[in-house]
């Protein structure tokens, strides 16, 4: 995590909501020494009084509790301190669970028995990611005020925030060091072969930058795994596509906000959750979606070394018609990927 979060973490309010005296006591201590100020909760019914009088920064709830449990409290919370994070604590059987939660506006999930290096990164993240969507909220508050000239210098000074944020969470972890770069100059050469307009092609710009923003709600372990991931694991990884679409759509148009959305789609329609199919998913989507996955196959991760550049157009070719839209991928292979390194990072080079 960023070196100074224990600047970022004094101030920082944390309510313990559990019915275990334990485990309140043991994330009490842990989070206190991080420097984080700690109260506790010994049930749902506690929880509300105390947020009376005690504005939290984030609460750590027990999903279950005698009496009202954690996931009946949680709409009550979002709904009356919408702007205070949660993360669900779960035993792990319950992951699936957890991640219903978060569909309901949980922020995270940790699973029991604690590992409290793992829940210390899981609530600095949280709390990085509830700071940026204040950003987000006070961008809003100041768009309305301003004239037009003034909205377009604040609305790109804006995404360049994201954009650098993006680039510097992408910058800790060796395996995604560059990704977005990578992906967007992949994908904007895609879409010139395919003639795409200037409005269009900067939608896709944005799109391919900004299209892996969410994975900042994404637990690390999880996305560093060594081995292969559970389908709890799994799916808890793709709820990037719509964290991240939901980050991005206060400050940009809806094409840019449907790419990110849709960009693990499926041209056949057999994805995670689709609901869309073929020439429904948005061109820019389908476009990134080639782009993404061939940066992702030449480039190492935990679970496998890259394979190589005609490996991965093999792949691409191998999933015509059911991972990738025919024409994209057509337009794809007719160019020659080639890598060329430098200081941080690899960089993409088209040679048509």
């Amino acid at each position: 995590m960023i070196n100074h979060v224990n600047m970022i973490n004094h101030e920082k309010r944390i309510l313990i909501v559990d019915d275990e005296a334990t485990i309140r006591r043991l994330l009490h201590q842990k989070l206190t020494k991080q420097g984080f100020y700690c109260e506790e909760a010994s049930s749902s019914d506690e929880a509300l009084e105390k947020l009376k009088t005690y504005p939290a920064d984030l609460i750590m709830l027990d999903m279950k509790m005698p009496g009202k449990s954690g996931m009946d409290l949680l709409p009550d919370l979002k709904r009356q301190y919408p702007t205070t994070a949660v993360i669900m604590a779960t035993a792990v059987a319950e992951a699936n669970l957890a991640i219903q939660c978060m569909r309901l506006g949980a922020d995270d999930y940790i699973t029991k028995p604690f590992n409290l290096e793992e829940v210390i990164m899981n609530v600095e993240r949280t709390l990085e990611k509830r700071m940026l969507e204040m950003k987000i909220k006070e961008y809003q508050e100041n768009l309305q005020q301003k004239v037009e000239q003034q909205t377009i210098e604040i609305r790109s000074l804006f995404l360049g925030s994201i954009e650098a944020l993006v680039f510097a969470l992408e910058a800790k972890d060796k395996y995604t060091a560059g990704h977005s770069r990578r992906v967007t100059d992949i994908a904007l050469s895609i879409g010139r072969d395919l003639n795409l307009s200037e409005d269009e092609l900067d939608n896709l710009r944005w799109g391919s930058l900004l299209h892996d923003v969410g994975k900042i709600a994404v637990d690390q372990f999880i996305q560093n795994k060594p081995g292969k991931l559970t389908p709890a694991e799994y799916e808890h990884i793709m709820i990037h596509a719509q964290v991240g679409a939901g980050i991005v759509k206060p400050v940009v148009n809806e094409k840019v906000v449907a790419i990110v959305e849709h960009h693990h789609d499926h041209y056949n329609g057999s994805g995670l959750h689709q609901i869309t199919h073929g020439e429904q998913i948005p061109m820019g989507a389908r476009i990134l979606a080639v782009a993404d996955a061939f940066d992702a196959m030449t480039s190492d991760r935990p679970y496998r070394p890259a394979i190589s550049v005609e490996e991965a157009r093999q792949e691409i070719q191998r999933c015509v018609n059911t991972q990738f839209d025919p024409v994209v991928a057509s337009a794809f292979l007719k160019s020659a990927i080639s890598y060329t390194p430098s200081e941080d990072t690899k960089a993409a080079v088209i040679n048509k």
